[in-house]
């Protein structure tokens, strides 16, 4: 709808198309701007004719139709690479398999903090155009952007580009992991010597980065952090158990992190690192920056505290669609939990869940399309136990909860088995929480 609307203001010719037959009030909207609209189908002639090619990042480039029509002559193009040729204000840009949103938010709030007028966009919501049609006063943009969207992009380079992390995920639609990775790291691939690149030192070793487009070809300066104990690399910011320990340009500051209950557990923390870093890296002032951090408030679906019932807390935590992100949910409990797994899979490898189960789950609850899968794998590790629905999910890991326990739903999972998104799901979940606390 944003690329649209935009590519229609600068005075293109504008088709826009979606097998969705539900999209016709969307369909007027355009219509009303002058923009043609196939809705409920799709026109392989159209496509053939296009001069540009614009899909959705959630649209796969093995798609027939656009596969055809690259054949026809047409270009492919993004909204990465549209933005980036309009685009005239500095730009950091975050990606990584978890975090991206929390930190993107985080980096917009310290900057606010700083006294920038901060547009904040792309993957975590906003389509990045859609600063290009505002008449706001803007002096730096921050995007958080997937790798869906960087797979499609071939011009955009950011000033300052971070990457949080890198585990299993989208294996779906990915042949490997090895090409999931080479997205990530094509964030860096067109920066300059006046660029920045914030990398957690933990992914500095990998295959991906030793061989292809990782740290030893980068061209811009590169700032890293890191959470693990034992690391040769030299980093510009180290999460150590109570404080993150930064490094920069001859300047140490630390962040004492007993303080952000806000910002609880080592994931965290490595997102407050490399937020640091890269507004650091931005020219502001330390003593804002931490300002910025202690004002900010944890954003929904991300372990967010719903309530406490008799003495068992429920922690909704559906934007974990992935194994490492659950880990990380997990981790930040010292008490074992009942954790609530389960959706639509995406090539998800459960069994790397096994030793952080074992040791710290009291039972799972194997909830949608994937519950098979998850009771075979546990089966043998912990209790397992299956939930028709949300409801269930909930009234049962009230029950089998400790005294003073967790109940955590961290899915491993997408939501779109049950649910529209995570947040139909995270919702559905404090909703059920709130009526058992209610009876």
């Amino acid at each position: 709808m944003s690329m649209a609307r935009f590519l229609c203001h600068i005075g293109e010719t504008v088709v826009a198309t979606d097998l969705d037959a539900s999209k016709q009030d969307e369909a007027r909207q355009l219509k009303e701007l002058g923009i043609k609209t196939q809705i409920g189908f799709h026109d392989q002639e159209t496509f053939n004719q296009a001069k540009v090619l614009i899909p959705s990042p959630g649209i796969p480039l093995t798609s027939t139709y656009i596969q055809t029509a690259l054949k026809a002559g047409g270009a492919l193009s993004s909204e990465l690479d549209i933005f980036f040729k309009y685009n005239t204000l500095p730009v950091i840009a975050i990606t990584g398999t978890n975090g991206k949103t929390t930190t993107t938010t985080l980096i917009g709030d310290i900057l606010r903090a700083c006294g920038r007028n901060v547009f904040v966009g792309g993957n975590i919501g906003t389509p990045l155009v859609d600063m290009l049609l505002e008449n706001k006063k803007t002096d730096i943009v921050v995007a958080e952007i997937s790798s869906f969207q960087l797979d499609i992009s071939s011009t955009f380079k950011p000033d300052i580009g971070v990457l949080l992390n890198i585990s299993e995920d989208h294996l779906d639609r990915y042949p490997s992991f090895k090409e999931y990775e080479q997205s990530k790291w094509s964030l860096f691939t067109r920066q300059e010597n006046t660029d920045t690149a914030v990398i957690n030192a933990a992914v500095m070793g990998s295959e991906t980065a030793e061989s292809t487009a990782g740290a030893k070809g980068l061209q811009s300066t590169i700032l890293t952090f890191s959470s693990q104990k034992e690391s040769d690399i030299p980093c510009g910011a180290k999460v150590t158990e109570r404080a993150v320990d930064i490094n920069f340009k001859d300047q140490h500051y630390q962040i004492i992190t007993g303080d952000l209950s806000q910002l609880s557990g080592t994931h965290n923390h490595e997102n407050i690192a490399a937020a640091a870093l890269a507004c650091l890296a931005a020219g502001e002032d330390m003593d804002k920056i931490l300002k910025g951090i202690q004002n900010f408030k944890n954003l929904s679906h991300r372990m967010e505290k719903v309530d406490t019932i008799n003495g068992v807390s429920f922690y909704n935590d559906s934007k974990a669609t992935n194994t490492d992100a659950v880990i990380r949910a997990i981790q930040c409990f010292n008490q074992q939990v009942v954790v609530i797994l389960g959706g639509r899979e995406k090539g998800t490898d459960f069994s790397q869940l096994k030793p952080i189960v074992k040791q710290n789950v009291k039972t799972v609850i194997a909830l949608g399309e994937s519950k098979q899968k998850i009771i075979e794998t546990f089966k043998t590790i912990c209790p397992v136990t299956e939930a028709a629905d949300m409801k269930k999910a909930v009234q049962i890991g009230f029950d089998i909860a400790d005294k003073n326990g967790v109940v955590l739903l961290s899915p491993a999972c997408a939501s779109f088995d049950m649910y529209e998104s995570y947040a139909h799901r995270g919702n559905d979940f404090k909703n059920q929480v709130n009526q058992l606390k209610g009876t």
